[in-house]
């Protein structure tokens, strides 16, 4: 893939890492190789199918509209047809995503639901970011945030902003302090949420 030949070209001319400090450095770079948005690509393909791109490279799972299964092999994308394949629903555990990347779901009209689920470089900014998205606003219907230990109760509360969201799930959330508050600012912004806490 076009993709891959950019990251080689990267990878070839990485310098040196201070590997004193493990291997953190070279892939705290790596992910962000593989979150940076080629906008051109993105321009050509589709937000879509660019969207598809991003999430397989970085560990995540898609499922499109009309379809059951999940895909999550990059070699095994679809061909790039711009209109047929809608993703509907985003599974990004264990996953690389990061607030670089995010860029890739402005043009997402379909997405129904997604799961952040040990992703470690999701934090408050990233879920503002995300709150912040019109499209994401018009079609996000559930979603669960679980064991993203950088998220903290400001990320949370930005949530409400998702105004059709019909079931939101929280778990393992250290960050998060005040879940008596945050239910209550959810539940008056989102009167038909259902909503899980499963705070310690």
């Amino acid at each position: 893939m076009m993709m891959f030949g950019k990251i080689s070209r990267q990878l070839c001319s990485l310098k040196k890492i201070p590997w004193s400090c493990d291997s953190r450095y070279f892939w705290e770079w790596l992910n962000t190789v593989f979150n940076k948005v080629d906008y051109e690509r993105l321009r050509d393909v589709g937000p879509d199918r660019a969207a598809s791109e991003w999430l397989l490279r970085c560990g995540a799972k898609v499922r499109y509209c009309g379809h059951q299964k999940w895909l999550h092999d990059y070699n095994t994308l679809p061909g790039s047809s711009i209109d047929r394949y809608k993703i509907q629903a985003i599974d990004a555990t264990d996953s690389c995503i990061m607030d670089i990347g995010l860029d890739h779901m402005v043009g997402l009209e379909h997405v129904e639901k997604i799961t952040l689920c040990k992703c470690h470089y999701i934090e408050d900014n990233c879920l503002q970011r995300l709150s912040q998205l019109e499209n994401l606003q018009k079609s996000l219907l559930e979603l669960e945030i679980i064991a993203c230990g950088n998220v903290t109760d400001n990320g949370i509360i930005a949530l409400r902003h998702f105004r059709n969201l019909k079931y939101l799930f929280l778990c393992d959330l250290p960050g998060v302090k005040d879940k008596e508050y945050l239910a209550q600012v959810l539940k008056t912004a989102l009167p038909s949420l259902d909503l899980k806490l499963n705070l310690k």
